[in-house]
Order: structure tokens, then sequence, then C-alpha cells
């Protein structure tokens, strides 16, 4: 959720206790206090199930976050020794950055928290790019994921899926709850 919410930190720990394996902090409009207040209060047994798109010179005081690349900081810090994931918006995208231990590629679906956010791939491109192993277990669909999706994406070859919209859409920790079991299970969207 790129705004920041109160409670957040407990929010994020709840999730990661509820079975989630990693949160991903976007906040493009926090500065890096705001982003390290955020951090200091979730465990540091937490910290290597997060990662940040921003103020990654944060990894300095918590050196258990990894780091996401994305369009506003598409380059990883010089020296950077540790694995790190990126975002993707094509095929071509994806095979130009070998590097990334993972990759979101997205909207695979028309995007649930971004109104107007249409999904660019067509099934054929998808089942086609699954066929080229473009699409394998490195690769993460984002953009209008919700449970009942899951076993198609499967199907396709990604290695997860990763959830904002559906996911975070209720604030509350027991509809969160809900539909992080939903979200494992591929069960019916709660």
């Amino acid at each position: 959720m790129p705004d920041l919410i109160e409670n957040e930190a407990g929010l994020i720990c709840h999730a990661l206790e509820c079975g989630l394996d990693r949160i991903h902090l976007r906040k493009p409009f926090a500065s890096a206090s705001q982003m390290e207040d955020i951090i200091s209060k979730i465990p540091s047994r937490l910290h290597p199930r997060l990662s940040i798109h921003s103020h990654h010179q944060l990894v300095e005081r918590f050196p258990y976050l990894k780091i996401h690349l994305n369009a506003c900081n598409p380059q990883p810090p010089v020296g950077l020794q540790t694995p790190f994931s990126r975002s993707c918006h094509s095929f071509e995208e994806l095979s130009a950055y070998p590097r990334a231990e993972y990759s979101f590629l997205s909207p695979i679906f028309d995007s649930i928290s971004k109104s107007g956010y249409s999904s660019t791939f067509t099934a054929e491109a998808l089942c086609e790019a699954s066929r080229c192993c473009i699409i394998n277990s490195s690769v993460i669909a984002l953009g209008g994921v919700v449970p009942e999706y899951i076993p198609r994406l499967i199907e396709l070859g990604f290695g997860g899926a990763a959830m904002l919209g559906y996911l975070w859409a209720d604030l509350s920790p027991e509809t969160i709850k809900k539909r992080i079991y939903a979200a494992i299970h591929h069960t019916q969207k709660q």
C-alpha cells in the first residue's frame, strides 16, 4: 500500500505471522525517516521477510532487509552483495534483468488498487511466454490477483503471486487473516 497507514508495522507483523512469505514496503511519498520508523517497529526476526522499494540506504541500518528495484530506483546500490528483486512490465524487461532473485511482472490482470490500470497481457501472450520459459519460478504475478486466479498462475509457471488491492482493501486484522488464508489455499476470495 503506497500511503502511510495507522499501525502499519502492527499490520505487517500480523500479515507475516498469518503466513505471508514477504512484504514489500512501497512508499513512494514517504521520507527515509518515515520508512525507518515503520521498520524499527517490526521485530528484527521479521526483517529478512521485508523488501524496500526506496531509501535503499536503510539496509545499512537494517542489514537483513532486501531491496526492490523499479522505475524510480532502477539500479542496486553500489557494492550491494545481497539478492534483490525487480518490477517489470513487459517480457522484454524480464529478459533484460536476469540477475534479480525474482521479478514482479504486472499488470497480469486489471488492477484492484489502481483504477484504470488494466492488464497489458493477453491469455495467448501469457501462454506463449510460459511455453518459452520467460514465465518461470523466478517471476511473480502482480496486478489484480485474487485467490481464484492462483491455480491458473501456477499452470502458467509463475513462481508466485503478489497481492495489494485484494489483501489491503480492508485493514481489519481478521479480514487480512481470512484473505491470506484464502490466498494460500486458493479458495474463493473473502
